[in-house]
């Protein structure tokens, strides 16, 4: 799919953590069986709260978290986190990849995707991203395996939501 002109990708900036919280929370009450945090609990944190999830300059370990901006308005974001440690730091896991629901098949989540897997692959360190996509999710799922990744294993019962459970599957990319 060809870039999306009137949409920018760029890292997320301390300031926007609002916008960023607010996406979120919508994400959240909107696709709860899509997400292992829930709602509730998510809308009684801090928007600071998430500054974890921006890049090092906040303290990431190298993780980062880029958002899809239509002019003013944030309406996609996704995160890479990254673990400390020296013998896993090689792995990159993408959580968090959410598009406000009137911006969902427009490209938005492909960009922000694609986005991720160029910068990760920039990064000299970083040879492989995880990610777990709700196994009833067949959108992100076809999103995901159009990028590259495969589905590696599956968790099953891994979330309830009302009282049902749902399967994630576990997927893969290698980028070196």
């Amino acid at each position: 799919m060809p870039p999306l002109p009137d949409l920018t990708i760029r890292e997320l900036g301390e300031h926007e953590l609002d916008a960023y919280k607010a996406l979120r929370d919508h994400a959240l009450a909107h696709h709860e069986e899509a997400f292992t945090s829930d709602a509730a609990t998510e809308a009684a944190r801090s928007a600071m709260s998430y500054r974890a999830r921006l890049g090092s300059e906040s303290g990431s370990q190298g993780g980062f978290t880029l958002g899809a901006w239509r002019g003013d308005r944030l309406v996609g974001a996704i995160t890479c986190e990254r673990d400390p440690r020296s013998k896993v730091r090689h792995t990159g896991h993408i959580v968090g990849t959410m598009v406000a629901s009137d911006q969902q098949a427009q490209g938005v989540g492909r960009a922000l995707l694609d986005a991720l897997i160029a910068r990760a692959a920039a990064d000299a360190e970083l040879q492989q991203l995880t990610l777990s996509v709700t196994a009833g999710n067949h959108v992100a799922v076809r999103l995901y395996e159009s990028a590259g990744f495969t589905r590696y294993g599956s968790l099953p019962r891994a979330i309830r939501v009302a009282g049902r459970f749902h399967d994630k599957d576990l997927m893969l990319l290698n980028l070196k």
